[in-house]
């Protein structure tokens, strides 16, 4: 039975970045309702407010108090005001989307560029997710038609269908911090590539002390990008040997968690947020038995 959530937050602030609003982050609290005691977070959830709602609903059925608590924020890259340009002016037979939030920018500029005719591959079930209101469109010109066996870049980027014995030509939007791996892996292909860097990430200012002394504490960190493993890194203290657990949505973001030192990480074969959840209750099962075996 799922438990109905109650919280509560600090004032979030925002700034206005052309085209698209980006958010200072503010934290909430998310605990069962049937008790007026606020248990301290078993789990912290790392992505921007608005974006854990699943999480938040997977986690509550077992009763598991969550900590929102972003670690990043976006920021415009340098080539978003071209994107609505070149989807204007070009056609490409592939539109490649690889992450939530290259998927939101890539929407809002193809609105503005009048909602051409475009084919999209996207990394996974979670990218693809964005784009659904779009897909239940019957006037819809956005196609979501392929999605790789394993929700990776380099695995996308080995997949991406072909057509014929032409060039085939791939728009990817991506982040500015995003590696080379998909249009290294599509060149080597044959695909003619054009990379736009539409958005960065930056770690969250003003963070608020009393909920990172909360954050340290809780037995488990929910991560979902390589950005957010820095940022969390750099917020332990120094004089603090932080050894509680890590669990990562997927394979790339658990690899930059233990190339950071982390320990403990936990994270799905196959990425994606069924997966993480598994990976999240794995990682509170091994805790809850270590603090057992401690007693006893």
């Amino acid at each position: 039975m799922a438990l109905s959530l109650s919280s509560w937050s600090s004032p979030a602030a925002s700034f206005l970045s052309p085209p698209r609003r980006f958010l200072i982050p503010s934290f909430q609290l998310h605990a069962s309702a049937s008790s007026s005691i606020r248990p301290p977070p078993k789990v912290v959830l790392t992505r921007e407010l608005g974006k854990n709602g699943k999480l938040i609903d997977a986690l509550a059925k077992h009763g598991i108090p969550c900590l929102e608590f972003p670690l990043i924020e976006h920021t415009q890259g340098p080539d978003l005001n071209r994107l609505s340009i070149v989807l204007s002016d070009s056609t490409f037979d592939w539109i490649v989307i690889t992450s939530p939030e290259a998927g939101s920018v890539f929407l809002d500029a193809w609105k503005a560029a009048g909602t051409p005719n475009v084919r999209v591959g996207v990394v996974g079930a979670g990218t693809a997710s964005i784009f659904e209101e779009v897909m239940r469109s019957p006037q819809r010109s956005l196609n979501v038609a392929f999605s790789p066996s394993k929700a990776t870049g380099k695995v996308l980027a080995s997949e991406l269908p072909k057509y014929g014995n032409r060039t085939c030509t791939v728009l990817y939007p991506a982040s500015v911090k995003a590696s080379n791996e998909i249009e290294e892996g599509l060149s080597d292909r044959g695909f003619e590539v054009t990379r736009l860097n539409t958005y960065s990430t930056v770690p969250v200012r003003n963070v608020d002390q009393t909920f990172l002394t909360q954050a340290l504490s809780a037995p488990v960190v929910a991560v979902a990008s390589p950005s957010a493993i820095r940022a969390w890194v750099n917020l332990i203290p120094k004089s603090e040997s932080w050894n509680n657990s890590i669990a990562c949505i997927g394979e790339t973001t658990a690899l930059a968690a233990k190339r950071s030192g982390l320990k403990n990480v936990y994270y799905p074969e196959n990425p994606g947020v069924d997966g993480w959840v598994d990976s999240i209750m794995e990682a509170l099962r091994v805790h809850d038995q270590l603090c057992k075996a401690l007693v006893s």
